[in-house]
């Protein structure tokens, strides 16, 4: 088994609620999937979601220590003039 092989697959032993398990029994029933299947598509989405927040954070960090920073006031100012325009685009509207 070689962990880059698509097909492989290895045993995780999970500490769950009571609640969450009988939970996850009857979306098993109801979807005709069994529990493991289920469990593994929900584990796989969340550490592909997290890699996702903690990689922005990451490139958010390099960006910052590069220098590559918008100082605050002026985000600020940028975004007030974008309310102040659609204020004025929304009054002309009517």
């Amino acid at each position: 088994m070689h962990p880059n092989d698509p097909n492989s697959s290895a045993t995780l032993s999970v500490r769950l609620p009571s609640r969450v398990k009988s939970d996850l029994g009857r979306l098993a029933r109801a979807t005709k999937r069994t529990r493991s299947y289920l469990a593994g598509e929900a584990i796989e989405a969340f550490v592909a979601r997290e890699f996702e927040i903690v990689e922005g954070i990451e490139r958010g960090l390099a960006d910052m220590h590069a220098g590559r920073v918008v100082p605050h006031h002026q985000v600020v100012a940028e975004m007030r003039q974008i309310i102040k325009a659609a204020k004025g685009t929304t009054k002309d509207a009517k």
